[in-house]
């Protein structure tokens, strides 16, 4: 029987840094939007995150990937990671409360497993981890209102746009390991970034690049975008999918929602609903559940349990 993919206590940590970068940056969004736009945000993220990248590699003296087969695997990768769900996401919620579409992204981690389950021998879904991804899954919800799961209309364009965005990201990590995790983190992320940033940068300029300099105060914003939360955070995400797995390392959509909540809290001045707590018990709970290792050590701890 092959082994199964298990998080160790470092993989534990880089999912919680990971979530907490990339809940961070929904803060770095409402900052930059305003200001600059939809897509010349997205396109801005993605190649200063990809020149940043690239500059590693060639100090590193990594090589280069060379041939179409492994750039087409960059190009679908760039597609279902970055451009397709960074576009779905912001379209959607010009129609979806950020509540609902927060908690349509976080079923990320729902996909993820799922379709980890189905691509590898050794991500199986076991009961454990189906009660995991609910547990978590519940949590958000709660956390961030159980109301407005009322609000979920099949029907809506915008909410099957973020759902679909859901589906995307759940692929991309099934997608990474299978094509990707050969390659260092460094030179997959780069390669990625690279064929995302050119299929986004048409797009900033078609509707319409800002004019004059922005604030600093929104440099800040698109500079923690492109150099913490996506080429740090790529870094990091490839190094969990290579020694986690594609579905373990899809929940650090878990950690990234309420994070986005207290950072919203902290620094916006946003108020933290009372429900926030127990949702944040559920999630960790349900994370633990995944984990498998508090099950394992109250198992060790019943009398008569002998190892």
């Amino acid at each position: 029987m092959t082994p199964q993919k298990t998080m160790s206590p470092q993989s534990c940590g880089e999912l919680l840094f990971l979530g907490v970068i990339w809940g961070g940056s929904f803060i770095g969004n409402s900052v930059a939007l305003g200001a600059v736009g939809v897509f010349p945000t997205v396109a801005f993220r993605l190649t200063g995150a990809c020149l940043v990248l690239w500059a590693f590699v060639l100090w590193r003296g990594l090589a280069v990937p060379r041939g179409w087969r492994i750039w087409g695997a960059f190009a679908v990768m760039g597609l279902l990671n970055n451009a397709l769900p960074f576009s779905l996401i912001t379209w959607g919620q010009q129609t979806v409360p950020a509540g609902l579409a927060a908690i349509i992204n976080s079923s990320t981690a729902i996909f993820g497993v799922l379709i980890a389950s189905l691509a590898f021998r050794d991500e199986r879904l076991g009961l454990r981890r189906v009660l995991g991804v609910i547990t978590g899954f519940l949590g958000v919800s709660v956390a961030i209102g159980l109301h407005n799961l009322s609000a979920l209309d099949p029907a809506s364009v915008g909410q099957l746009a973020c759902l679909t965005a859901a589906v995307s990201y759940g692929l991309s990590g099934a997608w990474a390991r299978r094509h990707l995790s050969h390659l260092p983190p460094q030179v997959a992320a780069a390669g990625m970034l690279t064929t995302s940033a050119a299929m986004t940068l048409p797009l900033a300029v078609w509707t319409g690049l800002p004019h004059g300099l922005p604030p600093l105060p929104v440099w800040g914003a698109l500079l923690y975008l492109a150099l913490i939360s996506t080429a740090l955070a790529y870094l990091l995400l490839y190094r969990l999918i290579a020694a986690a797995g594609a579905g373990n390392a899809s929940l650090n959509t878990f950690v990234a929602a309420p994070t986005a909540m207290i950072l919203g809290a902290v620094i916006l001045g946003e108020s933290l609903p009372a429900r926030a707590y127990p949702g944040f018990a559920l999630i960790a709970l349900g994370l633990l559940l995944l984990d498998g290792r508090i099950l394992r050590y109250f198992s060790r701890a019943r009398p008569g349990h002998s190892g």
